[in-house]
Formats: C-alpha cells, structure tokens, sequence
C-alpha cells in the first residue's frame, strides 16, 4: 500500500529561492474531492508527463496514497472536461535546505499569494531542521489541501 507522510508550511519569505534547484509547472483537478467520499481522486500534468493519483481523506499528515502515470492528452482532456471545481496551477521548485529536499509551491490564478512548502517523512515522528523562510505548519488545516483549494480558492478566502 502507497502511504504518503507530509508536512506542511507557509512560507514567510522569497529567501527560499537561492537554494532552488529545479522547478516544473503543475495543474491539477479533482475528479473526486474526497468530500463525501473516503478518497480524492487527482489529474496532475507536469511540463511532460500526467499522473492520476488516489490519496484518502484519513485527516492528519499520514494517508493512503497511489499514483500512476496516464497519457498526457488523456490528462489534458480530463482537466478541461471532467474537473469538479477550478484547477489548481502552481510552480513547484524543489529546493534544498537542512540536507532534506523540499517542494516549494507557488500558487497561481485563484490561489495567487498562496507559496506553501511541503517536506515528505519516512514517518510521523521523524524530525528535521526547519528552514528559516517556513513559517507557520498548515499541516492538519483542511484549508490548504489542494483539493480544497481546488473548492475554495485561497482568492476568496
């Protein structure tokens, strides 16, 4: 079983961005936001590759998570076509920063202002050096899932 382990945090300012060492451009959609349902059900494509992905509601920063790699154009006809609410775009840099890698994630559009940083654990009590630019741990505020976001625009917050 795919389990995904997460931590979530805004972040306070742009000096994140001298330690950058890629980014891609993200859109994504869900197909299923997991609001009466025990899973989301995301499209994600990249600059070239899509993904489908299948995370459960489980609240915390532990849940079931299992992605697989779909046609691009299958993707793209998905987010045009079968999305339940906006598509969430954003510019994801990964960036190093206390030996671990982050995923910095710039949101545009409707989440325009939005910059959140995710880090990924082997576990839920695993510790790490938090960056001086994270700021606040979002990790448990349903508000900043992508799929509410997707929902409820960080815009018209």
């Amino acid at each position: 079983m795919g389990v995904e382990i997460e931590r979530k945090f805004l972040v306070k300012d742009d000096s994140w961005r001298s330690d950058v060492e890629s980014k891609t451009h993200l859109r994504q959609g869900y197909l299923a936001d997991g609001a009466d349902a025990k899973a989301t059900v995301r499209v994600r494509v990249t600059d070239d590759a899509a993904f489908l992905t299948i995370k459960g509601t489980t609240p915390g920063i532990r849940r079931s998570e299992y992605e697989y790699p779909i046609p691009l154009a299958d993707a793209q006809a998905m987010l045009r076509e079968l999305v339940m609410h906006s598509v969430v775009d954003k510019t994801r840099h990964w960036v190093r920063s206390g030996g671990r890698l982050w995923e910095v994630d710039l949101f545009a559009g409707e989440n325009e202002g939005l910059v959140m940083a995710e880090l990924e654990l082997g576990s839920e009590h695993e510790t790490f050096e938090l960056p001086v630019w994270a700021g606040k741990d979002v990790s448990e505020d349903p508000r900043y899932y992508n799929a509410n976001l997707a929902r409820n625009p960080y815009k018209h917050w």
